[in-house]
């Protein structure tokens, strides 16, 4: 068991780590991105990425405060549901109206993998892999879909 102190210091270690990993990594516009606080540009509409002591997920997160505007954000999403898919290669789980720990409802479409912890440094490699490939389709696919979401400004 780690201190609160010590989880900390382990969490930042892990992000910095990954960090310098994927900082080479253009954007697929060429640019210089960061990966780790991933900008889409659009307010409450978020890339995120999380680990803990037993899972890692990354996730598409709909924030928006009012609950109507944020279903309308979810299907604008699911429009696009077929290309998320196709460029991540892989099936994603939608969850509208999921809330979180601390009690706030937002929307997410994400992947999840249990049985690792950002605690083992052993399992960061299996970290890195799970989240760098994800984050990239994610910026490949929101490069290719923001565009429809201008009405949502």
């Amino acid at each position: 068991m780690f201190s609160k102190e010590e989880a900390s210091q382990l969490r930042q270690a892990f992000w910095t780590t990954f960090g310098q990993y994927i900082s080479p990594q253009l954007s697929a516009e060429g640019l210089r991105v960061n990966w780790i606080n991933y900008k889409t540009g659009l307010k409450h509409v978020y890339f995120k990425m999380e680990a803990d002591k037993k899972t890692a997920t990354i996730s598409i997160e709909l924030a928006h405060p009012d609950s109507g505007i944020q279903e309308l954000f979810f299907e604008q999403f699911l429009e696009f549901k077929n290309i998320l898919h196709t460029t991540t290669g892989e099936e994603w789980l939608w969850e509208l109206h999921h809330t979180d720990d601390s009690g706030k409802t937002t929307s997410r479409i994400y992947q999840q993998i249990n049985g690792v912890s950002i605690f083992n440094k052993n399992d960061w490699p299996a970290l890195i892999s799970f989240f760098k490939p994800r984050i990239i389709a994610l910026d490949e696919f929101w490069n290719d879909v923001k565009d429809g979401f201008d009405a949502l400004k």
